[in-house]
């Protein structure tokens, strides 16, 4: 099997060939390109371990594109080349996270050492992060999963904030992991002893939420036989993740802020308000300022559940944290499942990293998870992998070796979409998102397919 890709940026072509044979004489894959704007081009293309680039080179620098790359990407190894009389460059740049530095002219000799001492650093750093994401699976607490300086900074404040008792309210898109960012909140307050109840305001008519959220007194409408706490109740003295509020009715945003304000609720039916002692914690993909400009979403609660406003990155924006979290699912998903542990190849997981994930964390975990249903082997190659990462294995092909035969493919289409609208809870808008398909695809398929929500 071929070893991983190094990139080589220099301007000067003798100097780039003549480290270009050293490197291939060391068994690595190569690319060359002239300067830092298409060194930058190169890696939007296709992943890489290693980069070696010139110090000195027109437009950029290559200290100024070693500021990018361990921007974009904290994990990938940049080796710098620098005349002897510039050291003090050289240093610049280990300050600034580069692995190490050849000086000109260069020496075999030299090169082969520094290049085989950053593989085996950025090996043995691979192998801990691969670890790591396995003993993180196996404790089942929740926890943020990366080392992306987005995630770091993550939990920094995460960290700050959970033994407060301030309303938070999370934002992000579909899929980025805002119930966990929840979760860990409370995991890490001084609630944690109690519940941590979640409702998703989206998923429940108008109506039903009322109920749901304050409860209600028997005889007060048809079909309450007995009286029920509301959510609010059934916190009391944990958290309660309101999820989508972004949906939630201009009516019931009235009766939240009250609650919210007075910390008492009014069950419906009841005379007498109920003191509560819950920790709210809010989440929205919605943008929720546009949504008060249009007067769908109200100012004054906007404010009251904003007081720790908390935004969760797209996974595409903090690739640093896909190696760690394609590592931490697999292990998860080989526990669940039962079966041997598994390992990415250096190839597929390059596919992984150069994918746009555009369901974000969701669609990375169900992707794994199915990646391990559909394959026996011990490595993940790219023929395991999903078409839309380029694999050659598509859902069809993959799906042959286990499915009967009689089965047509409108009946594993179904199945699949019934198993993608399971998982997201029911949820069209963030199955679409998981499927890669548009929302309107969904309801299409739904009214072919005779498919219902459960009641």
């Amino acid at each position: 099997m071929l070893r991983e890709k190094i990139l080589l940026v220099d301007d000067e072509p003798g100097l780039s060939a003549y480290l270009e044979e050293v490197v291939r004489e060391e068994g690595f894959r190569v690319r060359k390109v002239q300067s830092a704007t298409e060194a930058l081009a190169a890696l939007e293309e296709e992943a890489f371990q290693l980069i070696i680039t010139d110090l000195r080179m027109p437009e950029m620098d290559g200290l100024e594109l070693l500021r990018r790359v361990r921007e974009r990407d904290p994990q990938l190894g940049v080796i710098v080349m620098t005349a002897f009389a510039s050291l003090e460059t050289a240093v610049e740049a280990l300050r600034l996270g580069a692995m190490d530095y050849i000086t000109k002219p260069l020496h075999v000799q030299e090169i082969q050492v520094v290049l085989r001492k950053a593989i085996e650093s950025l090996e043995l750093k691979r192998e801990n992060r691969r670890l790591k994401a396995k003993l993180s699976a196996e404790t089942g607490e929740p926890k943020i999963v990366g080392s992306s300086q987005e995630s770091l900074a993550l939990m920094e404040l995460v960290r700050r904030v959970a033994p407060s008792d301030s309303t938070i309210l999370i934002t992000g898109e579909s899929g980025t992991g805002k119930e966990l960012i929840a979760q860990v909140l409370h995991h890490y307050s001084d609630r944690a002893r109690g519940e941590f109840v979640t409702v998703n305001c989206a998923a429940l008519p108008d109506t039903l939420l009322e109920s749901e959220l304050f409860g209600h007194r028997r005889g007060s409408f048809t079909g309450a036989v007995r009286d029920k706490d509301g959510l609010f109740k059934v916190a009391s003295g944990g958290t309660l993740f309101l999820d989508e509020i972004g949906d939630m009715s201009p009516a019931l945003q009235v009766k939240l802020l009250r609650a919210l304000q007075e910390r008492e609720i009014l069950p419906i039916g009841a005379t007498k308000p109920v003191k509560i002692d819950v920790r709210v914690i809010a989440a929205t993909n919605a943008d929720l300022e546009s949504k008060q400009q249009t007067g769908e979403f109200r100012p004054d609660l906007y404010y009251r559940l904003s007081v720790i406003p908390i935004h969760i990155k797209p996974l595409r924006e903090r690739t640093g944290d896909i190696e760690e979290l394609a590592n931490f699912f697999l292990s998860r998903s080989c526990r669940k499942l039962n079966v041997a542990e598994r390992r990415f190849s250096p190839e597929a997981m390059n596919k992984l990293l150069h994918y746009g994930w555009p369901g974000n964390v969701r669609e990375l975990e169900n992707t794994i998870e199915r990646i391990v249903i559909l394959s026996d082997s011990e490595v993940i190659g790219v023929a395991n992998l999903p078409e839309r990462l380029g694999g050659v294995q598509g859902p069809s092909t993959a799906m042959a070796h286990r499915v009967p035969a009689s089965r047509t493919l409108d009946e594993m289409e179904r199945a699949y979409l019934l198993q993608v609208l399971e998982e997201s809870g029911w949820q069209k808008k963030k199955a679409s998102e998981i499927l890669g398909i548009d929302p309107s695809t969904i309801y299409r398929k739904l009214q072919r397919y005779g498919i219902k929500a459960p009641l």
